[in-house]
C-alpha cells in the first residue's frame, strides 16, 4: 500500500502562510510601554532606594554607599513594635471589610436586580473625595461626646473594647479602633468590587441544580457559591491588605503616639528625622514582610485563579 505525498507549497504560498517578522513583534511593540513605564517609575526608585538603605551620613555632609547593612538590624529592631501592629490593625481591617463586604457584595450580585448599577456607584462613591478628606471625616463622626460614642456607651460596648485595649474609657479618637475604623472604611471599596466581579461570573443554574439535590440554601452557599466566589476573596483581601499595612493617613489623624504604623515611622524618617537610610531599610523590610505573608496566603488559599 502506497501512501502518496501532498506535493510541496509553492514558495510564495508558503511565504503567506508564514507570519511576517513586523506581525510576529506586533505583541511586543504593545507591552513596550507597560515595560518602560514600569522600569522608569519601579524598577529604577527601587534600586535607587536600595542604594540609599546601605548608605551612611546625613543631610549636612552627603550620603556615600558603605554596604552598611547593620541599618536594616537597627530598624527592625528599633521599630518591631510598629511593624507587629501594622500588621495587626492592617490584618482586623481585612476581616472586618471581608465580613462586611461579602454579604454587600453578594445582595448586588444576587438580589440588586434593577438597583445593581446604582449600588456599583455607591460602593465606589467615596473615591469621588480625596483620601484625606474621608478620613477627616472619621474625626467627626468619632468625635467625643458625638452620637457614635454615645451609643456605644449606652450599649456597654466601649467598656468591653476598653478592656481588650482598643479603646479608652469613653472615648475611639486616638486609639487602635479608631485607626482600624478608618483603615476599614477606606478600603471597603477595594474588598468588595472583586468579590462582586467573582460572585457575578457564578452561572445561577448552579444554584438550581442544587435546589434540585434538595440542598438547603446553607449548603449551596457552603458548597457552591463559596469555593466558586475565593478568587474574588483573595483578591479583595490582598487589594484590602497590602495598602492598609503600609498606610500611615489613619494613624497619623485618627491615632496617638501608641498607635503609630510603620508607615508612619517611614514617613517621619523621610521628612522630619531626614534618616534616608534608615527610611529605605524600614520601606524594604515592610516589603519582605507583606510579600512573605502574602505568599504564603496565597498558597493556603488553594487557589490560583485570581480576579
Amino acid at each position: 500500500m502506497s501512501v502518496t505525498k501532498a506535493p510541496p507549497a509553492h514558495p510564495a504560498e508558503a511565504a503567506r502562510r508564514k507570519p511576517s517578522t513586523r506581525r510576529r513583534l506586533v505583541p511586543y511593540w504593545l507591552l513596550l510601554p507597560g515595560i518602560l513605564w514600569l522600569l522608569v517609575f519601579f524598577a529604577l526608585p527601587m534600586v535607587y532606594q536600595a542604594s540609599t538603605s546601605v548608605q551612611t551620613g546625613s543631610l549636612e555632609k552627603g550620603f556615600e554607599v558603605t554596604w552598611h547593612f547593620r541599618t536594616y538590624w537597627d530598624a527592625l529592631t528599633d521599630y518591631y513594635p510598629q511593624f507587629v501592629r501594622s500588621l495587626l490593625y492592617a490584618g482586623t481591617a481585612t476581616l472586618l471589610c471581608l465580613l462586611l463586604g461579602y454579604p454587600l457584595a453578594y445582595l448586588i450580585a444576587f438580589k440588586a436586580g434593577r438597583w445593581r448599577n446604582l449600588v456599583l456607584v455607591l460602593v465606589v462613591a467615596p473615591f469621588f473625595t480625596s483620601f484625606l478628606i474621608r478620613t477627616l471625616a472619621w474625626k467627626t463622626i468619632l468625635a467625643d461626646g458625638g452620637a457614635v460614642v454615645d451609643a456605644l456607651n449606652t450599649l456597654h460596648v466601649l467598656d468591653v473594647t476598653a478592656r481588650l485595649g482598643w479603646t479608652e474609657d469613653n472615648r475611639i479618637l486616638a486609639t487602635p479602633m479608631a485607626v482600624v475604623c478608618g483603615l476599614t472604611y477606606n478600603f471597603l471599596p477595594f474588598m468588595i468590587l472583586p468579590l462582586y466581579t467573582s460572585l457575578e461570573r457564578i452561572d445561577g443554574r448552579l444554584h438550581e441544580a442544587a435546589g434540585d439535590l434538595y440542598a438547603a440554601p446553607a449548603t449551596t452557599f457552603r458548597k457552591v457559591t463559596l469555593p466558586l466566589s475565593m478568587p474574588g476573596v483573595v483578591s479583595g483581601t490582598l487589594l484590602t491588605f497590602i495598602p492598609a499595612s503600609g498606610d500611615y493617613v489613619n494613624a497619623e489623624l485618627l491615632g496617638s503616639a501608641d498607635t503609630k504604623m510603620v508607615g508612619s515611622v517611614i514617613q517621619t524618617q523621610f521628612l522630619r528625622v531626614l534618616d534616608y537610610p534608615t527610611a529605605a531599610a524600614l520601606s524594604f523590610i515592610l516589603m519582605a514582610v507583606v510579600l512573605l505573608v502574602v505568599t504564603v496566603y496565597i498558597r493556603r488559599s488553594g487557589t490560583e485563579d485570581l480576579v
